[in-house]
């Protein structure tokens, strides 16, 4: 058998038999009309009186991500090893004894990734550093010193 749904007519529903008499069943004046009568616009009322509601149909409305650290530690600027030379061209610096110095953590860098092959062997200051770009520089004859 079918699933049969029973629609009411419309016009017995009691808002049409309260048309016309000035509140509708709703009392006196101004009754049922601003967010009053909804406790609150929009969210409000989460936290104090509709927790319940707030509990049963978004449980994790409140709170954060376990895995999404609230104060972790964010690379902001990196650079490969392949854009050394050109760094080094405008901002690096041999000392007495002939080393190539570059300061990336003076340039605004965070972190050297290993990107491409070193042409040179730099000493490179820089805060942190991937393996594979330790590996590279410290096999052609660099140095890193990360903070």
């Amino acid at each position: 058998m079918e699933n049969v749904l029973k629609i009411m007519a419309t016009r017995l529903r009691k808002s049409r038999k309260q048309r016309g008499s000035r509140y509708c069943g709703w009392g006196q004046i101004g009754q049922h009309r601003q967010a009053g009568s909804r406790g609150g616009i929009g969210g409000a009322g989460k936290h104090k009186h509709f927790w319940i509601r707030t509990v049963i149909e978004e449980p994790s409305h409140f709170g954060h991500d376990r895995f999404n650290s609230l104060n972790r530690n964010l690379t902001q600027r990196w650079i490969n090893i392949r854009d050394l030379d050109s760094v080094f061209l405008k901002h690096g610096k041999a000392d007495k004894e002939g080393k190539v110095i570059l300061d990336l953590s003076s340039l605004g860098y965070d972190k050297l990734l290993g990107g491409g092959k070193p042409t040179g062997a730099y000493t490179v200051k820089v805060a942190k550093v991937s393996r594979n770009a330790k590996k590279s520089i410290e096999a052609i004859g660099g140095e890193v010193l990360s903070n």
